[in-house]
């Protein structure tokens, strides 16, 4: 039974409020030693010390013992239950589909191609089924599935959780997408721009570990960019930060499906690509065009480079904005490595302040992963602060 609020302003309420300030800074950083959650909060030692081993004694947080810049420090964690976490990727024309565990080792996963047409109650209903499906297969229950991410290739408003931008995803605008799947899983459900969660998994866990500053690429059917201040997302009042294809190379190009004329998009992109290629027996995915250009074909290749091109004269503008000190380029067209990522060097050395000539500017270190790593770590996390807020709130 849920114990009733105490006061506002009575010391109960300011313990609760410290209790919970705690459980946030460790359900966005994770691991932390005592004294880092006092630099965070803003609590002073003795109080994070009291409030750490209330915390302990509830089975909220763990607690190990290590070294700290050569002293003996307490690391706090918020404590894992067993169960499983489901990561959903949706792109232009596709459906990725991971179950993972409590420690994110991948259970199972499926890729499933979408119509072009596709709209979000089909598809979550789809998505929904998939998953029971493959929680059977791995002998696991609904009940165990702790959260969902569902990752889109389209800016998120972070306070609505609703697409930031109309018409980018037809059929998908205008609806709570969260509150939607939820309704169909019942487990909490973060809704987030699949750039964001590549950001976040590669500043964590791949190529951009330790910048400060990093921004993440995604080149597919469409493209899209992640970036990452000081260790915090940043996506903006509205979630329309990062939207790098849409940035105009040619007021007089084409018209792109934003409505502008020569974005990004309309020259590197996936669709303008298979354009490109139209009528060419065996290339109508750009699965197909990677796989021509991996063995060699010069059209493809040369396709490719001229993409890269374009997009590093985006990125400079990126780079001269942001002054970066990774940009790490992701998406299916990465898998073609130095064909693309090398003429993106190029051009950011010509068009950006001093050739930007500190930026790294590096292929994915999680092996083309970083979006759908991201989004588990996302749906781990909310399943973390759900397990602490339903103890909290119990007493």
């Amino acid at each position: 039974m849920a114990r009733p609020s105490a006061p506002p302003g009575s010391q109960a309420s300011l313990r609760e409020a410290n209790r919970q300030r705690i459980v946030d800074a460790l359900t966005t950083h994770g691991s932390l030693a005592q004294i880092e959650l006092a630099d965070i909060t803003g609590l002073s030692p003795a109080t994070v010390s009291n409030i750490v081993r209330e915390l302990a004694a509830a089975n909220i947080i763990d607690t190990t013992f290590g070294s700290r810049s050569g002293r003996r420090a307490v690391h706090v964690s918020l404590s894992r239950q067993d169960g499983i976490v489901a990561a959903l990727g949706f792109s232009a024309r596709s459906l990725d589909l991971v179950l993972a565990d409590s420690a994110l080792t991948t259970l199972a996963e499926r890729h499933v191609p979408l119509a072009a047409d596709h709209r979000y109650d089909r598809e979550l209903d789809r998505a929904a089924l998939l998953v029971g499906d493959m929680l059977e297969g791995v002998g696991a229950q609904l009940s165990e599935l702790l959260a969902v991410t569902l990752s889109l290739p389209v800016p998120v408003d972070p306070d609505t959780g609703r697409l930031a931008v109309p018409g980018l995803m037809p059929g998908w605008d205008g609806v709570d997408l969260a509150a939607s799947l939820r309704a169909r899983l019942d487990v909490p459900v973060i809704v987030e721009h699949g750039a964001t969660l590549g950001v976040l998994a590669e500043s964590r866990a791949g190529a951009a570990v330790g910048a400060r500053v990093a921004v993440y690429v995604t080149v597919g059917h469409s493209i899209g960019s992640g970036i990452v201040l000081d260790g915090v997302p940043f996506r903006g009042p509205r979630g329309r930060a990062g939207q790098i294809g849409h940035v105009t190379l040619d007021e007089q190009g084409a018209i792109c499906r934003c409505g502008n004329r020569g974005c990004l998009e309309t020259v590197a992109g996936g669709r303008a690509l298979l354009e490109l290629f139209s009528g060419i027996p065996g290339i109508t995915r750009l699965s197909d065009l990677i796989a021509e250009a991996e063995s060699g074909d010069a059209g493809a290749r040369r396709a490719i480079a001229d993409a890269g091109k374009h997009i590093g004269v985006a990125v400079a503008s990126v780079a001269n904005l942001l002054d970066p000190d990774v940009v790490v380029i992701g998406g299916e067209l990465a898998r073609t490595g130095e064909t693309l990522l090398a003429p993106v060097r190029h051009a950011v050395e010509r068009a950006a302040l001093d050739g930007a000539r500190d930026l790294q500017i590096v292929g994915s270190g999680l092996d083309g992963r970083a979006e759908i790593t991201g989004a588990l770590l996302a749906a781990l996390h909310a399943a973390d602060a759900s397990a602490a807020g339903r103890v909290l709130s119990a007493g």
